[in-house]
């Protein structure tokens, strides 16, 4: 008996005015631009939305501004790939000057409830979100969330190592949603739980 392979479908809106900003920002095709495709394979905004699922940490800040960089994404991948018009790169002239990359590192090392939005942190640079993400990339060769979730790693070792507090705690410092968020987080990108890494580094 023959056995046909199941087909998943997702369903995703993207807000018109996002597709405006970003089409403004990028300078590429505009959203009326967009062809009408129900049941396109597109095999890249899928390889997007699959890792998605797997990128969200329950940590609000990173989850946040990974949501923030996926939509972007998203809608610059919808207009380039899928609107009536050839896609035209813009290239990316250098990255922010050093002063503007120091503001957006100190604001995203803040320990505070400080705003680390994409749109706080462009906005303090005073370009679109488009081109902050683009000009960070381009100076440290890491997106804004990968170098936050790079950055909540150095600290979560430094806690583990150097303090007696609980992973509980540390998870809560961090801004964890719980224990077990944390050390999955962790555990993805060292391969050891919290516990059996501290336990190999004391």
């Amino acid at each position: 008996m023959g056995h046909s392979p199941a087909h998943a479908f997702v369903q995703l809106y993207l807000p018109q005015r996002t597709l405006l900003r970003i089409a403004d920002e990028a300078s590429t095709a505009s959203a009326g631009d967009l062809l009408e495709r129900t049941g396109h394979p597109d095999a890249i905004t899928s390889r997007l939305l699959l890792s998605a699922a797997d990128s969200l940490e329950g940590s609000a800040a990173l989850d946040t501004l990974f949501r923030q960089q996926l939509t972007d994404l998203l809608a610059t991948r919808l207009l380039a790939a899928h609107a009536g018009v050839p896609a035209t790169a813009q290239p990316i002239v250098g990255g922010l000057s050093p002063s503007v990359l120091r503001r957006a590192i100190e604001r995203l090392r803040s320990d505070s409830d400080a705003d680390v939005s994409l749109s706080a942190l462009a906005s303090d640079a005073g370009l679109s979100r488009f081109h902050f993400c683009r000009s960070f990339k381009e100076s440290t060769g890491l997106s804004p969330h990968a170098w936050l979730r790079q950055h909540r790693l150095e600290q979560a070792m430094n806690m583990l190592r150097e303090s007696d507090e609980s992973v509980v705690s540390i998870a809560a410092a961090l801004g964890y949603s719980s224990q077990t968020a944390f050390a999955a987080a962790f555990k993805k990108l060292t391969g050891e739980t919290p516990s059996d890494w501290r336990r190999r580094v004391r």
